[in-house]
């Protein structure tokens, strides 16, 4: 009995040196990447506008470079007034393509253009100035933390009277973590159709907002930008649901991030009175 006991002791002790060895090695090298464009739709310069006396887009990078989890960082932008303004602030600038269809794309190449190669790239929305450091930190060590998943993003409760504003993207979760699904409408829908509170003994819970940063295995974001348009992915308009339609997992950690980003001018307003109740400078 001795002599099995031992076997089996000397079996675990290497099965845990083995497990200690993979997560020693597992995606550690990580680089945060701050896509910029110039031209909007609905807010044309919005990078460049100004909270509290800095373009936002600076504002972003000064946030963002507080994380601890990552190891490099950079403004990803077409735009040379968008260069020049992050420049002139300290801000490491990597000019790209203005034929990017989207900030995921933008962030792909971008990295390409390093010379030192990373295991995880994390795409910060740069209009999202409130955006904590811990957040991406959170994110980051959700993936590694992950192996079977290639994405990892946030969500964070959302008021109920927003739930049908369609700039407001909400997300459904399983039990373990994982993405089920994206979408701009009511979700989860019910025969209602409004918003109101989950039956019993689930009334606590909430309706989630999906934050847009989101964070990619480096090999995977190589391979996604390959992949074609999706139908619920054009459908939506929104990337994150063709990683779920090719059979790919996302973790979503749990924040409680009460700033939402810029999407349109009256925006700024509400940022930088939150700001201002923060004591930023």
């Amino acid at each position: 009995m001795r002599h099995i006991s031992t076997s089996v002791a000397v079996a675990v002790l290497a099965a845990a040196l083995l497990l200690a060895k993979h997560r020693a090695r597992r995606r550690r090298r990580v680089v945060g990447i701050i896509p910029a464009r110039y031209q909007s739709v609905r807010f044309p310069g919005k990078p460049l506008v100004d909270i509290l006396g800095k373009p936002m887009v600076v504002r972003t990078y000064e946030q963002a470079r507080r994380s601890v989890t990552l190891d490099a960082l950079f403004v990803a932008t077409d735009d040379e007034r968008i260069a020049d303004a992050c420049r002139k602030a300290g801000a490491h600038v990597l000019m790209t393509s203005s034929t990017c269809p989207n900030g995921t794309e933008r962030c792909n190449e971008a990295v390409g253009k390093l010379e030192k190669e990373f295991d995880i790239v994390v795409n910060i929305q740069g209009d999202e100035p409130l955006m904590e450091p811990e957040v991406i930190d959170d994110i980051v060590r959700a993936l590694q933390d992950s192996p079977d998943a290639v994405y990892s993003t946030a969500c964070t409760p959302l008021a109920r009277e927003e739930v049908a504003m369609r700039n407001r993207v909400k997300c459904i979760v399983d039990a373990c973590g994982y993405a089920i699904y994206f979408s701009r409408g009511l979700l989860p829908a019910n025969k209602q159709g409004v918003a109101k509170p989950f039956p019993e003994p689930f009334a606590e819970k909430p309706y989630l907002l999906h934050l847009g940063i989101q964070c990619y295995d480096r090999r995977f974001l190589a391979k996604y930008c390959k992949m074609p348009a999706t139908p619920l992915m054009l459908m939506e308009d929104l990337e994150q649901l063709k990683v779920i339609e090719n059979g790919y997992k996302i973790k979503v950690i749990m924040v409680d991030h009460c700033a939402h980003g810029v999407d349109e001018p009256e925006d700024v307003a509400s940022i930088e009175s939150k700001m201002h109740a923060l004591g930023c400078t």
